[in-house]
């Protein structure tokens, strides 16, 4: 049986995947011109009705990008993000299994009440047994420390 993936591990993978998806939606916004005007000056020219809409639409564009890359990543044959494949942990459910694109959704909305109640809800991965947070015990996951998917496979090999 794998071991966990730890609090300092995943903390790790996410440092990672942050410094991937901020390079790729700072390219995306600036693509579609989303930051120009802010960098010159608000009041040359930028009325508030405008920088509004290109904060709204910055911020949706994070917001969908980050979830699809977490979702879509997490829930692939490979199980994880960029970060976590560097370090070596997978996302499973319970079971060993792969996720579903359903439950990697549901695993990173539930990340955002991890972070609303003080951020406890992340550091309950250092604090409990099998090393969930609240997010993965709302998505019913697990992190393993491992880079082959295939090594937990069953409900067998991960409860041993």
């Amino acid at each position: 049986m794998a071991a966990y993936g730890g609090f300092w591990r995943r903390v790790a993978a996410y440092i990672i995947d942050s410094i991937i998806l901020n390079i790729a939606i700072t390219m995306i916004s600036g693509v579609l011109g989303l930051g120009i005007g802010f960098t010159g000056g608000m009041g040359e020219g930028l009325d508030e009705a405008a920088a509004l809409g290109m904060v709204s639409t910055s911020v949706g564009v994070s917001l969908i990008g980050t979830w699809l890359y977490f979702a879509i990543m997490e829930s692939s044959a490979m199980q994880a993000t960029v970060g976590k494949l560097a370090l070596g942990v997978i996302v499973t459910d319970l079971d060993g299994g792969r996720i579903s694109f359903g439950r990697a959704t549901g695993r990173y909305f539930a990340k955002i009440l991890s972070g609303m109640i003080l951020l406890i809800g992340f550091i309950m991965v250092g604090l409990t047994e099998r090393k969930q947070g609240l997010h993965d015990m709302i998505a019913g996951t697990l992190c393993y420390k491992t880079r082959d998917p295939g090594s937990v496979k069953s409900s067998a090999s991960v409860f041993e």
